[in-house]
């Protein structure tokens, strides 16, 4: 249950905004804001209101436990099930907006705030789940449900979700065993978190970049070098230099090292910057080497004392996978189906190199995006700048929004609420009924500070009263695009584009809910079925009937043509196999730590340990140095601990669902009405009962397999 496993959310991203003294002393998180909607009014906050909101959150809670385990009538749906799940929202409203903070600036009050809060969160939400009290009365109320005719399938549902969330999360354990769980879960939470915070500070440490001249930006596109350009001169203003005009400043933030990888004719910079990218977190100051090790020990630990195998096991028993030996078969299934394509392709790059560098030139990590790109370019003479020009970020933001509106008919107007980064566009959404569905923050551009990659995340989830009133879901997507230079447009990558569409197919899901309770709502599902909605956006990448509505040249105002569109997509499937064969990678790497069934010891080599676990699916030999582990986030504080396969998972269940839309037309009304009731569905219902009541069946591989150009 999200409402109580506090220590589990996922990362959230705000910004800190200071306050005027006597609105801080009204703290809108203890009292609700009187804004509309309920939107806080971030400029009216100060840094030491959300540390308030979360300890008062916890005292108020505890009371609200307490009420419940104290009354003396008798353990029904309504007086247990249903007043838990409505508990704490003032402290869900501020550790929320913590979370949203911290991960968005990086800023280091808000980071040791989260960090000197951690333990009390832990120790508060395991005391919830350990309520022995509590869990007496949330299994009365199971083990009675069938006999209340009066429950609907949704409150049946919120009854077996709770009960298996209190089970697994160690209520039925007694004695000694209680109290070791309550240990063990502390310490993993404090893990996590020294974890992520790690991960973050790193990015911004001044040796994992570097700094070059105009002449060494050979290849890179002007509009990137201009990007470097103004990086440096922020750099330098941020340390309190002057400005250097003759230095340009590449870091590991994907929006930089992304485009010189692929562009650089300097394979000796690029090798560098491969090697800064990949040793992040292994040494010094922020290393998670042996805080990773803890991790899956502690995991291990806990799973093991609620009488599983592995981690995996006790893990995935809650998804629609089931068993580790599902997500195996899976993942092993596609890598019969993806290996041979993958070698072909890397054969073919490297053939393709020595062209250029000679018979004995051996392609490497840092050599596969600018060769890929090379070859792309002249096979298909076509490259990611070729379709910039067509990306620029109004109108996609037009398009991409304009995607539900041809699907479900909700409108995106510009909002009234109070943005929390003058970066920050706020949107009311409004239902095909005219009825507002919800708020939504779109937060787009890179900031230092910020964390890396995007994301999205919710403020509040959508729920209903016992009088069917809705409260609003506040809803975020954020991405870390470069900001624009002067007045030049931003012009986005397809790829970016594509992040866009994904993370716009979370926000949809929290946009969309029609659950009655927070616990059921929204993204609150299964990991390997959260994805299927942000994938399923992505389809839309290379649909000119979609594309036409707003990819056009930003100086000619033309339609993108169908022939770029089609290069494209010869292109992504060109490289499918290898970007499969990269994600099977991670897969195998999570899968890997939580099937273990002895603990790691301390001397445990990492490097080699990865190296063990990809080498089933590896694409490259090890670069020695170089590991994955120390800053995968997803797996060690994201939330995706034994569910990294779910991205792959859910990639086929994508493919399979938009392959009825090819049936039926890709804007088809009543396709599109009968996924919109998956998106409303939440986790009210089995989400493979959803699914095949959607498409009819259950999925299968094979419309990937097409899509990626594998099978005919």
């Amino acid at each position: 249950m999200k409402k109580i496993l506090i220590n589990s959310l996922a990362a959230l991203a705000l910004t800190a905004i200071s306050a005027d003294a006597d609105a801080a002393r009204n703290n809108q998180l203890l009292t609700g804001s009187d804004a509309p909607y309920g939107t806080l009014r971030f400029s009216r906050l100060t840094a030491a209101d959300y540390e308030e909101g979360i300890k008062e959150g916890i005292r108020l809670q505890n009371e609200e436990i307490d009420a419940i385990v104290k009354q003396r009538s008798a353990p029904t749906f309504e007086n247990t099930i249903v007043a838990l799940d409505r508990s704490g929202q003032v402290l869900n409203r501020s550790l929320m907006a913590l979370s949203n903070l911290e991960h968005a600036t990086g800023d280091t009050v808000l980071m040791n705030t989260m960090a000197r809060i951690t333990p009390e969160l832990s120790e508060h939400s395991t005391s919830i789940m350990l309520n022995e009290a509590l869990w007496n009365r949330i299994k009365q109320v199971y083990d009675n449900r069938d006999k209340d005719t009066s429950l609907t399938p949704e409150d049946l549902r919120l009854i077996e979700k709770t009960y298996d969330s209190f089970r697994r999360s160690g209520a039925d354990l007694t004695g000694a065993d209680r109290d070791k769980f309550r240990r063990l879960n502390a310490e993993l939470s404090d893990l996590n978190l020294k974890y992520a915070q790690n991960a973050t500070n790193a990015m911004k440490d001044p040796e994992l970049r570097m700094w070059l001249k105009k002449e060494d930006l050979t290849g890179i596109p002007e509009s990137i070098v201009t990007a470097y350009r103004a990086a440096a001169a922020e750099a330098l203003a941020e340390e309190g230099k002057p400005d250097d005009e003759s230095l340009y400043l590449v870091t590991i933030f994907r929006p930089s090292y992304a485009p010189f990888l692929t562009y650089s004719t300097r394979r000796d910079l690029r090798e560098k910057l491969y090697r800064l990218n990949g040793t992040k977190n292994i040494n010094g100051e922020f290393s998670n080497i042996q805080i990773l090790k803890d991790i899956a020990n502690v995991r291990l630990e806990i799973a093991q004392l609620m009488g599983n195998k592995n981690f995996a096991e006790y893990q995935l028993s809650n998804t629609m996978a089931k068993t580790p030996e599902t997500v195996m078969d899976f993942l092993e299934d596609l890598r019969q189906n993806y290996t041979e394509p993958m070698r072909a392709e890397i054969k073919e790059i490297e053939d393709y190199a020595r062209q250029t560098e000679g018979a004995d030139f051996n392609l490497m990590p840092w050599d596969y995006s600018y060769w890929f790109d090379k070859l792309k370019n002249e096979r298909y003479a076509f490259n990611d700048e070729d379709m910039k020009p067509y990306f620029e970020l109004n109108n996609t933001i037009d398009g991409v929004f304009g995607l539900a509106t041809k699907l479900y008919g909700y409108k995106f107007k510009p909002s009234k609420a109070e943005g929390y980064h003058p970066d920050v566009k706020v949107y009311d959404v409004v239902g095909r009924d005219g009825k507002p569905l919800g708020i939504l923050y779109a937060d787009f551009f890179y900031r230092p500070g910020k964390s890396s990659g995007a994301w999205m995340t919710e403020f509040r989830a959508e729920t209903k009263d016992d009088n069917g009133e809705k409260t609003l879901p506040l809803i975020s997507i954020v991405c870390n695009f470069s900001k624009p230079v002067g007045n030049d447009p931003v012009l986005l990558t397809p790829d970016e584009v594509n992040t866009f569409l994904h993370e716009f197919g979370h926000a949809l899901h929290g946009l969309s809910s029609e659950a009655k309770y927070e616990s059921l709502s929204g993204t609150n599902v299964d990991h390997d079925f959260v994805e299927l909605f942000s994938q399923f956006n992505e389809n839309y990448m290379t649909e000119k009937e979609f594309l036409d509505g707003f990819a056009r040249h930003y100086k000619t105002g033309k339609k993108m043509p169908k022939e770029l569109i089609d290069k494209f997509v010869k292109a992504a499937q060109f490289g499918a196999a290898y970007a499969t064969m990269r994600q099977l990678g991670f897969g195998y790497l999570d899968m890997a730590y939580h099937l273990i069934e002895e603990p790691l010891r301390a001397s445990a080599d990492i490097e080699a340990f990865e190296a063990s676990a990809v080498d089933p699916v590896k694409v490259f030999e090890p670069v020695e140095g170089v590991m994955i582990s120390p800053a995968f986030t997803h797996v060690f504080s994201g939330g995706y601990a034994a569910g990294y396969y779910g991205y792959k998972w859910s990639e086929s269940l994508d493919a399979d669902a938009f392959a009825a839309f090819q049936e039926n037309g890709i804007f088809d009304r009543k396709t599109a009405d009968k996924f919109l009731k998956m998106l409303q569905s939440g986790d009210t219902v089995d989400p493979m009962t959803l699914y095949v009541e959607f498409r009819g069946k259950k999925p299968t591989t094979d419309a990937l397999l097409k899509r990626d150009g594998i099978k005919k």
